[in-house]
């Protein structure tokens, strides 16, 4: 399929580097607003993000309708224009209907699906197994397992990933567990068809240096160069240069969990001029959170500053 031949012709592996899971800009009156959407695509394309999810749980996939999901992943596909790869959110929690959405996200032209564990049923192993065999068998696109239990309530193990990673249509897997021992068990399970990405932007150096290939990150839809420079120092191997930088983001990583995500993130990108806010039940960033949110918008300014200006130097 289309995004294997791209990352194989490019690195030999399936998805690295630096994925931001991105943000649904929504307009005052609780329509998506396009332009901002548009905006947002080509910022981080500029900024050199290495992926873009469109569409989970960051993007507020719940509260989207049919034809709005549809439109979002179109409006993507086109302004990407193949530079990277688009990720769709696809899973649900029933198997058929994860296969028709899966499906769905094919017709927009996306290149995989980013699949979630099946949230609220909490299915045994064995469930978990035969869910997503179906939904890489039918749903018409490469598969991104995605494990994260605490919002969930179901933890997809690695002995389960051990024997869904040979599976061609299952090509990587995001793992939001900040465990090295979990990470280490996924890595071991890597290679040229199966890569590992953190999906927890706080523990992602720590995973890059012990072998993950990449992050699927919320931070980095408001600071999208700031952490493609953390996921550059970490896979490169640099322990000391990985651990400085992440020190200078970890208030951001901080911040981003400070009331359910993407509620923070999207309060920076309201201040960055991205969209207005956020559909029930969610609601805005909490009045006691403000001036915090006003230091963290100037924080990844500052580190995006910082990352044009080492860039353009270099």
């Amino acid at each position: 399929m289309r995004l294997r031949r791209r990352i194989q012709s490019e690195t030999g592996l399936h998805p690295t580097g630096l994925i931001t899971a991105l943000a649904t800009p929504f307009d005052g009156n609780g329509a998506i607003d396009f332009d901002a959407w548009r905006r947002l695509l080509q910022w981080q394309l500029a900024a050199g993000a290495q992926g873009l999810v469109v569409a989970g749980s960051t993007g507020e996939a719940a509260m989207l309708d049919d034809a709005e999901y549809d439109a979002l992943l179109q409006v993507a596909v086109e302004t990407v224009a193949g530079r990277v790869p688009v990720i769709a959110g696809t899973g649900q929690s029933g198997t058929a209907a994860t296969i028709a959405r899966t499906r769905r996200a094919a017709a927009a032209g996306v290149d995989a699906a980013l699949v979630v564990t099946p949230p609220y049923v909490r299915a045994t192993q064995a469930g978990l197994l035969a869910h997503y065999r179906a939904v890489a068998g039918q749903g018409g696109l490469p598969l991104v397992l995605y494990n994260v239990p605490a919002r969930t309530a179901c933890d997809l193990l690695a002995e389960t990933v051990a024997e869904l990673a040979g599976h061609e249509n299952i090509v990587a897997i995001k793992e939001a567990v900040a465990d090295p021992a979990r990470i280490q068990a996924l890595v071991a399970l890597s290679g040229a068809h199966f890569t590992v990405l953190s999906g927890d932007d706080g523990s992602a150096a720590r995973a890059m240096l012990s072998g993950a290939h990449g992050l699927v990150s919320v931070g980095s839809n408001i600071a999208p160069a700031a952490y493609r420079r953390l996921c550059d120092l970490a896979r490169a191997g640099d322990p000391g240069a990985a651990a400085d930088w992440d020190a200078r983001l970890a208030p951001l990583h901080a911040f981003c969990g400070i009331e359910p995500n993407p509620i923070p993130v999207k309060a920076l990108l309201r201040a960055a001029g991205y969209g207005q806010g956020l559909r029930l039940p969610l609601l805005p960033l909490s009045e006691r959170h403000h001036d915090e949110a006003a230091r963290m918008a100037a924080l990844a300014a500052e580190l995006e500053a910082h990352c044009r200006c080492t860039t353009l130097a270099a």
